[in-house]
């Protein structure tokens, strides 16, 4: 008895067909005019279609907005951790640069998808839960690294004492591995990772334009800043 999967219907075939054109030309919209301008008539007017055929595959802008953002989160999370685990699993400050220069290529290579998930909020989209699974995956693999490297006895760089209140607010993030990361750990991590994703985000968004003349050079030198702070380097 062969175990090998039934042969995909022809009608399975081309609804798959369609809903990669449809995603294809919304990611196109996207690049064009941004996420909140997103339209599905207008994808429908681009693929030859009646906004009613396409509304069958996607019931709404916003079912077609959470396809894109599930899409983009998860080649984003591949690329991640495809760098990461190329990298032998005990040198971690190599880990660390394997992910920061593979979050800021995936970036770089396809802004317009970068914006939809760390740019501005579209108005009046709130992302389903759908959405959780792909999101953490770049989170989740940064929270390894720091917990892989608590796990080894590093310690990352401290001159400000924890506040009480402080400890408390980071009690998600902390229980987000197993073991847990102590509250320094917690800090420091949350910090590189607001670091990193800000730099990109001024990068892509033009805010360092005249303002840093290598990009390249001045990325390299803040991942690592950044693994000397979190004591990898």
């Amino acid at each position: 008895m062969s175990d090998s999967p039934a042969p995909r219907t022809a009608r399975a075939i081309a609804r798959a067909e369609l809903t990669r054109a449809i995603l294809d030309s919304a990611s196109a919209q996207l690049a064009e005019t941004g996420p909140a301008a997103l339209s599905v008539r207008a994808v429908a007017r681009d693929l030859g279609m009646a906004s009613s055929a396409v509304y069958r595959y996607f019931p709404s802008r916003d079912a077609l907005l959470t396809a894109l953002l599930i899409e983009a989160y998860d080649d984003l999370g591949t690329a991640v951790e495809v760098a990461d685990a190329a990298v032998e699993r005990a040198d971690l400050a190599r880990r660390w640069a394997a992910i920061c220069h593979a979050i800021r290529d995936w970036a770089r290579a396809q802004p317009h998808r970068y914006a939809l998930l760390y740019g501005s909020p579209v108005p009046g989209y709130a992302a389903p839960d759908d959405t959780v699974p792909a999101a953490i995956r770049v989170t989740t693999a940064l929270l390894t690294l720091f917990s892989d490297a608590q796990a080894a006895g590093v310690r990352p760089v401290t001159t400000v004492p924890l506040t009480d209140d402080e400890q408390a607010a980071l009690a998600p993030l902390r229980a987000f591995t197993d073991p847990t990361l102590d509250a320094t750990w917690s800090i420091r991590g949350l910090l590189a990772w607001a670091a990193l994703f800000g730099n990109l985000s001024l990068e892509l968004f033009g805010h360092m334009y005249r303002g840093i003349l290598d990009y390249d050079a001045h990325f390299a030198q803040l991942v690592d800043q950044l693994a000397a702070d979190l004591g990898l380097a």
